[in-house]
């Protein structure tokens, strides 16, 4: 089992990437650690941020206060609900967080079933939660939670694969051929994206871009494909290699196939109803370019601007590393073209969707569900003459899936100022 975990500032993102899964019978909610359940068991985004909102409030300095967890077994694995439920609260509490708030998700719309784990860092008393020597010590209890309930193994060999994989270049270390087939060998294994244009969105994030070659060999026209990496301002730093050093997964043949079948599959993904939901959150939360890319990267999304030498902004792509998905913002809504955001940031005239399309109008109401008092509940769990402490720390890992990642876990930023699961 891998633990991976995310640290950002956006809570309400966290919770609604959540229960959207839950909304669309993609997920449960199975357990909720320190927060009033309602009268009829039912809950919405703004609820759950509503439970948050006390010790949010009460942060000092802390500037990323959330803490999205992910608990993936192996897809070999069976795990129960109640096993799940287990885990978590095992897992919760050998980190520190046993008396923290938390909600408890299970996620079923992928074959590998995981849970996700919400929760913030930030004390009630204000102050963080220390955070030192998250890696081993979560890496720790997986190994035991292995252990204990008979899962199968993430072996020290997967983990290092896995931190091998998805790395980006850097033309400083030498030799760039074995840095470029890490990655080009395994992109298609991952990720779904149905043109060249989305895959050298994503590549971009690793440093490299791919060309398409195009000449004659005796007599009948062939196309080929060679890849060359990248400085920190998207610069060529190498001499082209050809596809054919990195086998055939890297090459144009087995590219087209993976866009047809990346189109069919990428038809019918839920994630893109959601993946638009949540760009169009960050559209109305923020107020320019860098705040509205920095709010996706914490949710695991990362946004790729293609601009012209006059500074128009022409293409836009999404890449989405909790679905493993790339869109072409013209995929998702014509509310989300490249004309759209040229207009914002280029022109000052931010968008207005409908009100009936917006994905914060219901966050904008007041939440009618009956639930017992917030205030009274916060109050007794946190009196003068509890005996519940105050909380510990939280763990941070990465793993050879890369689900999820969404959030901000997960993804390491590199010299672009951009971050990679």
């Amino acid at each position: 089992m891998i633990a991976k975990i995310g640290k950002g500032s956006n809570m309400y993102g966290a919770i609604l990437y959540n229960q959207q899964k839950v909304d669309k019978e993609n997920g449960t909610v199975l357990l909720l650690n320190k927060i009033p359940d309602t009268m009829n068991g039912r809950y919405s985004v703004a609820y759950f941020n509503n439970c948050f909102e006390p010790y949010l409030s009460a942060n000092i300095k802390t500037e990323k206060t959330v803490r999205h967890i992910s608990l993936n077994p192996d897809p070999k694995d069976k795990v129960s609900d109640e096993q799940f439920t287990e885990m978590a609260q095992e897992y919760m509490e050998r980190m520190g967080y046993g008396n923290q708030p938390y909600i408890v998700f299970k996620h079923t719309d992928i074959e590998r079933t995981h849970i996700h784990i919400v929760s913030t860092c930030v004390g009630i008393d204000g102050k963080k939660i220390p955070d030192d020597y998250d890696h081993p010590r979560s890496m720790a209890i997986c190994r035991d939670l292995e252990t204990k309930y008979n899962l199968q193994k993430a072996t020290e060999q997967e983990q290092k694969q896995a931190n091998k994989v998805f790395k980006p270049v850097n033309h400083k270390n030498g030799d760039i051929k074995s840095q470029i087939a890490s990655v080009v060998r395994h992109l298609p294994k991952y990720y779904s994206f149905s043109t060249m244009g989305s895959y050298n969105a994503l590549l971009s994030l690793f440093n490299i871009i791919a060309e398409e070659v195009k000449g004659e060999r005796n007599g009948q026209s062939v196309n080929g494909l060679v890849y060359v990496a990248l400085d920190e301002n998207g610069n060529k730093t190498s001499n082209p290699f050809k596809a054919s050093f990195f086998g055939k997964e890297a090459g144009v043949a087995q590219l087209q196939k993976h866009f047809e079948q990346s189109k069919e599959k990428m038809k019918t993904n839920p994630a893109r109803s959601v993946l638009k939901n949540t760009i169009e959150l960050a559209m109305h939360t923020t107020s320019n370019e860098t705040d509205f890319k920095k709010q996706l990267t914490e949710q695991g999304i990362n946004t790729i601007v293609r601009r012209n030498d006059s500074g128009r902004i022409y293409g836009m792509t999404f890449i989405d590393h909790g679905s493993r998905t790339v869109w072409n913002a013209s995929q998702l809504d014509r509310n989300l073209s490249a004309n759209v955001f040229n207009d914002w940031w280029n022109n000052g005239n931010k968008p207005e969707l409908k009100r009936q399309d917006s994905p914060v109008s219901k966050a904008n109401e007041i939440d009618n569900l009956p639930r017992q008092d917030l205030f009274e509940f916060l109050s007794n769990e946190h009196s003068p003459n509890s005996d519940l402490g105050l909380f510990s720390f939280l763990p941070d890992a990465q793993g050879e899936d890369y689900e999820e990642e969404q959030f901000a876990n997960r993804m390491k930023k590199n010299k672009k100022g951009r971050r990679l699961l």
